[in-house]
Formats: C-alpha cells, structure tokens, sequence
C-alpha cells in the first residue's frame, strides 16, 4: 500500500502546481469583501469651493443604513443630510448642508459588504485650506471589540461543530457500522450538533451588533434582530438551524433504530441514511456558501458548489479523523475500530484531499489572482500558512497510512498472547486482593454489629468502594488490551498528531473567511494610487511627492508605516500630510510624530515641522516653507510610548 501512495502524492503536487500556475496566470478581475476604491471628494484632498455631497465608491455593491456615512465639521457637528443614496453602482452618496465653511471635515462610513462583512473607516478632506479638528474617529470597526471577539468565536465554534457532526456520522456511515453502538462515538457526534446549534443561534443574535455600533447591549436589541433576518446572512443562519433540526433526526435514527438493526438491516437501512445525511450536510454546507465570499465576485454559480464541495472534503476528512481518533482511544475492547475500518477510511480520507486540492486551487485562484498576491496581502499570507499546515497534515496521514497497512499484514488475533495472559492474570491477583479486603471488611462489620449502630452504614461504604475498585481494573484492563498492539498503538499516536493540526488548521480557516481577499486588497490599493496621482497638482515645475517608510520602535505595538505627502513639493508654500498605519494596514494614532527637513548640499536645516493631529492616523501641516529647490532629506520621527521612538527618512526631490 505505501508504495502505491507516493506515485499517488506526486501526481496531485504536480497537478496542484500545474493548475495553480494556469489558473493565477491568466486571472480576471474579480472583487469580495468590499473595499473603498475611490471618494469625491478624495482622501487628504484640499477643494476651493464646498461640495454639495460627498461620494464614496467600493469593489462591491454594499448594504448601507440610515447612518452608514457621516460627515463631521472641524468642531465634530454632523453636516450631512438625508440618508446615502446609490446613483449608480457601486458608488453610494450623502449630501452636504450648503454654506460650509473653509475648515478640514470628517468622513465615516460603516457598510456591510455583500459577502457579509462589516466595513469601517474615515478620512478627512479640507476646503479652502486644512485646519484643527476635534473629530476622532477611532479606527476600530463594528468587527474589532468584544462583540467582535465572541463572532469570530462563535464562526470557529460553527465550523467545528458542522465538521465533527457531518465527519463522525459519515465515519460511521461509510467506514465503521460497529460504531453507532459506541458511546463515546455518539457523544461526539451529540456534541458537535449540540455546539453548531448554540454557535448558529449566538451569531444570530450578535450580527445585529456586529454589523452596526459593535456594542455588547445592542446583543438582544430586538429591532436590530429583525433586521438582521431581513438580510441574506440572517436567513443562511436561519435555514441553518432548520437544517439542524432535519439533522436531529437524522442522529437519533443514526443511534438509535439503525443500531438495533441486524447487520443485513443495517445495509437497507444505510442507503437511506447515507442519502439524507448527505442531503442535510450539503445543506448546512451551502448556509455558509450563499453569504460569504462564494457568493460574491467571479463565477459565483461556480463558487459556491465549489465552496460547498470544499466543506464536505473538510468534515469528511477532519471529522472523520476525529471520530477515528475517539475510537481508538476510547472504544471498548470488546468492540474495537478493527482493520477494515480503518482502511476504508483511509480510503475516504484520500478521496477527500483530492477534493480539497481541487477545490482549493480554484478558490485560491478566484481570490487571490496573482502571485504577489500570496506575500503582499494578508489572505495571502493566511493562504500559505494553511497549505503548509496541510502539506504537514497530509505527512502525518501517510505515517498514519503505513501504521494501517501493518495492521492489516498483522494476524487476525490483534492482541498478543503474552499480553493477554498478562492482563488476565493481573487481573486474577487483582481481584483475589479486592475479594481479601471484602472478607476483611464483612469481618469488622461483623464485630461492630454489637456497637452502636455503625456497621451498616461502614458496610455501604466498603460495598462502594470495592465497586470502584473493581471499575477502576476493568477500565485499566481494557486498556491494556487496547495498548497491547504496537501497530494500533503507533495509529493512534500518528492520528492523534493529526487531529492536533487540524484543530490549528480549523482556525486559520476560520480567520482566512473573515479577512478581505487578496484580490480586493490590490484593486482597492492600486485604485487608491491611481486616484492620488489623477488629483496631484500639476504646474510648471511642480507636483507631488509621497514617501512610504515603514518603523519599529523596538517596543510593544511598535511596528507601523508612515507616509509623507508633500504637495505641491516645490520652492516656497507647502502643504504636507502624514498619515501612520500599524501591521495590519489601518490608521493608528501615536503619542507623538515630527519631520524635519535637510538640505544637506547647501548646509541646510533641519527645519523642524510639528504637523497638527486631524483625526486617526492623520497630521497635516500648512505653510511648510522650503527655501531652495535640490534632494532634500525628510526625516519622521515617530514616538510609540514614553520610551520608544525612532527616526526614519527618504529623499525627495524639491522644485
């Protein structure tokens, strides 16, 4: 069998890296997890005349609400009217009160996206010239607090359940009948019902709050509910715990008649099992497929049988290693996971990484859709660390393999003599010493009949405690005779090492469907460049200059970038920008940021600029006077604590 399994490997790397590279090689524009694309007015940009209204364009069409965009003056007072209309595709917008003043103004915008993630984030705009504000908009979405923190739980809670719920029941279904006879095997199948359940009806009650102020009161506000169930995520959980009920049924005959029935019943009665069970995970399956990113961008009526296909392979593969992984260890010795089922669910497990390879190229593809893609976005960076815990997943299964094909090769009495005969001999002294201390205690409870009243109560004690000792010698003989087998022992702890990552790999995924594909990170970010160089001013030797450096301070939540905008970046009157992301590529405020500027040709500075704070992530300075034109060097401070800071720099050419 082993080698029979390489030939195998070989054949799906080369087909994983043939069609990986055909795919990402000829990829289409495609978009998921909206993302703001464009604005009017744009982002920092500085207009003579007051606009009527403010427009802001995403990758996709979005689910606004009364309050999704706001507009704040310079003293935070709201200045916008009436609720966000969409002229036109994908771009949505408010109008403005009229007679505004010169002053630098807020946008905020909270939407949800059409694969049913909550977007969030502000920047700023000035007429006439930049000034003070009072407006801190925090850069933390709906997403980012405690209500955050308990959805992206109760989504890793839900796929887990789904994946131990539909794998065990397949394991059992497809690989080992015996099994629907063990109690340990029924718990976990229970179990995973049980947590898909309370996981479906928790997100349902947060995505009110999640999607809009993100606050833990707003959990059980009844009218944020409602609408909830009037959006397409809130009838997928809904017919999710329909479907849940469908998949009650479906255990209690799966545990209860089925397990009654003779084995040529059983074989009946299986079909129709297997039928509507698989009915009833491709259901479930698809709730999540028809309001994530399947749903949205390129080929959706492909993505989403694709996704669904994907979510089988998964529970089928990982679910039914962790039931094999229970029955190893916790099923009875006279009832073993014996050999053949064993094999047939290395069979099954086989079958479902090719699926998942398949499935997986195309889903890569349709998200990411270029190689950059994979370093220079964080799905892509998510993406290669769950194939790599897969490639190691898949390594374990095939050590887990050549355990299986020696305990097929083993001879038919699994357990060796010696062992037994130890085993049953432990036992006979064991139970020869459980038998003298009963004598011993019937014989004190004897003398102490004449006391005052003790011996009945001392004798229901020792009854008790003999039980648990003869207990504890049959739990600990069946164990024995489990371990006796050095091939079923090595499954085990191969298996065992599986399940570990997969419960790492589980998690990655569960993050991978909660961050915007790497293909709507490159269009928003080139979309953004592209806006920022059509709005450059433009005039005889001038223009613009904007300079990215990344810092690290050294200390905790030290690491960012800092960018420069220095417009129109000629002799004389500037206007310069600085706005800080951290890591993960949002705004983020510091206690403190400098430049200075350095002519070093002509013995030049440094002339200290200290911009003004506009809101998160944001300073701006006016008036930034350079007398000479020449490679000026700008250098930013950058300060994270009371203790750390660093200066970084870049040269630009002035004039």
């Amino acid at each position: 069998m082993t080698q029979t399994i390489a030939p195998r490997v070989r054949t799906l790397v080369l087909l994983f890296l043939a069609v990986t590279g055909a795919l990402l090689a000829g990829a289409a524009p495609a978009s998921a997890h909206a993302a703001l694309t464009g604005s009017d007015p744009e982002r920092g940009a500085v207009v003579d005349t007051a606009p009527t209204q403010v427009s802001l364009t995403f990758s996709e069409r979005i689910a606004v609400s009364d309050d999704a965009v706001r507009v704040l003056d310079p003293k935070g007072k709201r200045v916008d009217k009436g609720d966000p209309a969409n002229p036109s595709g994908t771009t949505y917008s408010v109008g403005l009160v009229g007679g505004l003043p010169d002053g630098t103004y807020t946008v905020a915008y909270q939407v949800v996206s059409a694969d049913s993630h909550p977007v969030a984030g502000a920047f700023t705009f000035s007429i006439g010239a930049p000034s003070e504000t009072s407006v801190s908009v925090s850069a933390q979405g709906s997403d980012d607090g405690l209500v955050g923190l308990l959805y992206g739980f109760g989504r890793y809670v839900s796929y887990a359940g789904f994946v131990v719920m539909a794998g065990g029941a397949a394991f059992v279904l497809a690989c080992w009948g015996r099994g629907s006879g063990v109690r340990a095997v029924q718990r976990l199948v229970v179990s995973g019902w049980l947590a898909l359940t309370a996981a479906t009806l928790g997100l349902l009650l947060l995505r009110g709050s999640y999607t809009t102020s993100g606050k833990a009161g707003d959990i059980f506000d009844l009218s944020l509910l409602g609408d909830v169930l009037q959006t397409k995520t809130g009838a997928a959980l809904v017919s999710r715990l329909l479907l849940l009920a469908a998949a009650a049924l479906f255990i209690a005959v799966l545990f209860g008649a089925y397990d009654k029935r003779e084995d040529e019943e059983k074989r009946d009665l299986s079909f129709g099992l297997a039928v509507g069970g698989a009915v009833v995970a491709a259901g479930l399956a698809a709730s999540w497929a028809m309001s994530e990113h399947a749903s949205q961008g390129l080929q959706p009526g492909v993505a989403m049988p694709v996704d669904v296909l994907h979510l089988l392979a998964v529970a089928a593969w990982l679910g039914g290693l962790t039931a094999l992984l229970v029955a190893l260890f916790r099923a009875p010795a006279e009832t073993p996971v014996g050999r053949d089922a064993v094999q047939r669910f290395s069979r099954l497990a086989f079958g479902s990484v090719v699926t998942l390879v398949v499935t997986g190229i195309y889903q890569s593809w349709r998200q990411l859709g270029s190689w950059s893609a994979f370093t220079d976005t964080r799905y892509g960076q998510l993406l290669l660390v769950k194939i790599g815990l897969v490639v190691v997943l898949v390594g374990i299964a095939s050590v887990s393999r050549r355990w299986t094909a020696r305990l097929a090769e083993a001879p038919a009495d699994a357990v060796p003599a010696q062992a037994a005969e130890q085993s049953d001999a432990e036992t006979s002294g064991a139970r020869a010493g459980v038998a003298a201390a009963g004598g011993t205690g019937k014989a004190e409870g004897a003398k102490a009949t004449s006391g005052d009243g003790e011996a009945s109560g001392t004798g229901s004690a020792r009854a008790a405690q003999l039980a648990r000792q003869r207990a504890a010698m049959e739990t600990a003989r069946q164990k024995r005779l489990r371990d006796a087998d050095p091939h079923r022992s090595g499954l085990r702890r191969s298996v065992l090492a599986e399940a570990g990552v997969a419960v790492v790999l589980l998690a990655v995924t569960t993050v991978l469907t909660q961050t915007e594909p790497g293909r709507t990170e490159q269009e928003a970010k080139a979309a953004g460049s592209s806006s920022s160089s059509a709005s450059a001013p433009t005039g005889q030797g001038t223009g613009a200059v904007t300079l990215t450096m990344p810092f690290d301070t050294g200390g905790k939540n030290g690491k960012g970038v800092v960018s420069i905008d220095l417009e129109p970046a000629r002799v004389g009157d500037n206007v310069m920008h600085v706005y800080v992301d951290g890591p993960d590529g949002r705004p983020v405020d510091l206690p403190e940021v400098k430049v200075a500027f350095t002519l070093s040709a002509k013995d030049i500075g440094p002339l200290p600029v200290v911009p003004d704070h506009i809101t998160t992530g944001h300073w701006s300075a006016s008036g930034v006077q350079l007398p000479m034109a020449g490679d000026w060097t700008i250098e930013v401070t950058v300060r994270t604590s009371d203790i750390d800071q660093v200066t970084v720099s870049k040269n630009a050419q002035i004039g």
